[in-house]
This record gives structure tokens, C-alpha cells and sequence, in this order.
């Protein structure tokens, strides 16, 4: 018997169907979706994804309301360890981690309990690329004023392993531009008052943290300048600053610290990313992936971001799953070159 013409439409039409058409949309209908915060209240993570617990739920089919609980600890590894772990694979539970625990899993942490590509990964809201900024009463206007300078600004940072202190030494390898770097100090607010007291020349931060007062009004009123950035390509925001890859092109960098960029600079391109457990079921994550899209571009979420002055720029988790699996991916020379810059 042949199968009827609107019934054959039906069909074909089904199979292209996302695969929250399966069985998949009707799971979260009633129920509770907890994101898990690696860190403690109130920092800019957990701020996000208060954010997120406001308007995610909207765009999720059935509308499940979400709850942050904070894990603080171990540079949000605890969290990590958990949601590998112990959290079921059902949708329910979500994480925000640090976007450089992967550093600890190419250096053999023993903490380590978890495969960073094996995350289930939702997306990113921004792109946190590092930036360097110096004093604008110095005269370390530029790269090459760091590199012919007989006396290396002094840079401030909290420790080993800070953006304050790896992208400086990054910079040393692969330009040549050499800086003292100042640790200890206890928060990057701290070290900002350094730089106010002028006991520090510069400083290397997230673009986030730095767009937070006082960095923002530091910008406008040209007490700093931004002498590099870590994106792959110039922010609008800092439309007349290099980035590293430029400047690697034009001094010439060798192959191999470029490729070694890739790796040190990942923290920047995941940004702050939302991920589940491993082996959740791809119609869900498909689902969370669909609905977090969705949210970052509602019309609300986006006036509560600009009132805080965040700026939004949407990474697929799609486009993240890539970055981790290259990220954790890395030949035994590259891991070398890894713990020599974050623990030197």
C-alpha cells in the first residue's frame, strides 16, 4: 500500500524538525533549573548569571524558573568537579566556571576531576580579552617604546598565573617588550590605587573588569591608553590599539609562540560561558542553546545589561565546544611553554 502524499509530507517535515520536537520540549514544563556559580556573590560571574536566572527561563519551552547557587572555590574548580560529577545529565543543572580552568587540566592539576571538551557548552556573552594599559604621563606610548625602553615599566598584578601577570610575559616572549612585574597585591582594585599613586606604571586586566569604574572614566579622561589587546581582532571600543596577532605579524614572532597564543588567549574568546554536565542529551542541549540566543538578544535583557554597562556580544556554544576541544588539545612543548608562563 503506498503511503499517502499528506502523510509522506508529515513525515519529511518532522525529520527536519529540531530535535526538541522528540519528546524534548515537554521535559522542563514545571520544573526548576539550577545554575551553579564557581564563585562567591556579587562578583561580575555571579552577576551574569543572576542576569541569566531573570530571563532565560522565558525562552525555554515551559518555562522552568532558575535559581543560582554559589560553589565557591578553587577558582570555581569545585564547581567544575561537580557538575562533572555529580550533577545528572538532565538539563537541570548548568554551571558558570572560570573561562581558564582548561590551564589546569593541560598542567595535571591533581585537583582536576573533568574533561574541559567534554562540557556541554550553551554559549558566552562576551569576549573578555585581555588588554594592557600604561599611564599616559609615561613615555611608554606604544610596544616599541617598551622594547628600546632602558628601564621596563613596572606593572602591577596580584600573583602567578593573573592576567596581570601571563599576558605582560606573553608579551616579553613573543615581542621582546620586557616589564617588572609587581605582585602581591591583594585584588585588582588595589592595584589600581598603584597605579593612581603612581607606584606602578600599568596594568594587564580582562576588557570587563577594566570597563568597570575606574577604568572606564580613566579611558575618557585620557589617564591611561591602551597599548595592546588580546582579541582577534580591535574592539570598537579600542578602535587605535593593536592587537597581539598585528603585532606578532609585524615584529615577526616565530610559528611556534603564535600557535602558543592560540592557547594562552582561549580565556579570552570563551569569555563567561554557561555549560551543562557531559552526555546531557543533544535535544536538550540543543534547547538550552536555542533559548540562551534567544535570550541575548530580548529587547529587556539587553536595557539591563546596558544600564550596568556590560557590553553583549553573543558566542555560540557551538563556536565555544570548538575552542575547548582545541584548547585541551595541545602537543607536550605547548605545555611547557604553558606552565613556564603562568608559574615562572
Amino acid at each position: 500500500m503506498k503511503t499517502p502524499r499528506l502523510l509522506l509530507l508529515y513525515i519529511i517535515i518532522g525529520l527536519w524538525q529540531s530535535p526538541a520536537a522528540f519528546g524534548q520540549s515537554d521535559f522542563f514544563t514545571g520544573k526548576q533549573i539550577k545554575i551553579v556559580v564557581g564563585f562567591s556573590a556579587g562578583g561580575i560571574i555571579d552577576l551574569w548569571a543572576r542576569l541569566f536566572a531573570l530571563y532565560l527561563g522565558k525562552y525555554i519551552p515551559g518555562n522552568p524558573t532558575l535559581v543560582v547557587q554559589n560553589l565557591p572555590g578553587g577558582g570555581s574548580m569545585i564547581a567544575a568537579n561537580h557538575l562533572y560529577n555529580v550533577a545528572k545529565p538532565d538539563g537541570l543543572t548548568v554551571a558558570m566556571l572560570s573561562s581558564g580552568l582548561y590551564f589546569d587540566q593541560l598542567l595535571g592539576a591533581k585537583e582536576v576531576k573533568y574533561d574541559w571538551a567534554k562540557f556541554g557548552w550553551i554559549g558566552s556573552p562576551v569576549k573578555n580579552f585581555e588588554v594592557l594599559t600604561m599611564r599616559n604621563d609615561t613615555p611608554y606610548k606604544t610596544i616599541e617604546d617598551i622594547q628600546k625602553a632602558a628601564q621596563p615599566p613596572r606593572c602591577g598584578t596580584t600573583g602567578s598565573g593573573a592576567t596581570g601577570h601571563y599576558f605582560p610575559k606573553f608579551l616579553d616572549d613573543a615581542l621582546g617588550a620586557k616589564f617588572h612585574l609587581v605582585l602581591g597585591y591583594p585584588g585588582n582594585r588595589e592595584v589600581e590605587i598603584a597605579i593612581e599613586r603612581g607606584e606602578v606604571h600599568c596594568y594587564a586586566i580582562t576588557k570587563e573588569a577594566f570597563l568597570r569604574e575606574p577604568g572606564r572614566s580613566w579611558l575618557k579622561k585620557g589617564f591611561v591608553r591602551a597599548l595592546v589587546q588580546g582579541g582577534q581582532k580591535r574592539d570598537p571600543l579600542f578602535p587605535d590599539t593593536p592587537t597581539i596577532y598585528e603585532l606578532m605579524d609585524k615584529h615577526r614572532t616565530p610559528d611556534a609562540l603564535k600557535r602558543f597564543a592560540a592557547v594562552l588567549l582561549s580565556v579570552g574568546a570563551i569569555g563567561r560561558p554557561l555549560v551543562t554536565p557531559p552526555n546531557l542529551p543533544a535535544g536538550r542541549l540543543a534547547i538550552l542553546r536555542d533559548a540562551y540566543a534567544k535570550m541575548l538578544n530580548d529587547a529587556e535583557f539587553l536595557a539591563e545589561a546596558k544600564k550596568r554597562e556590560w557590553e553583549v556580544e553573543y558566542i555560540s556554544g557551538q563556536e565555544l565546544e570548538a575552542i575547548a576541544k582545541k584548547s585541551v588539545n595541545q602537543p607536550q612543548d605547548v605545555v611547557d611553554r604553558l606552565r613556564k608562563t603562568l608559574r615562572d
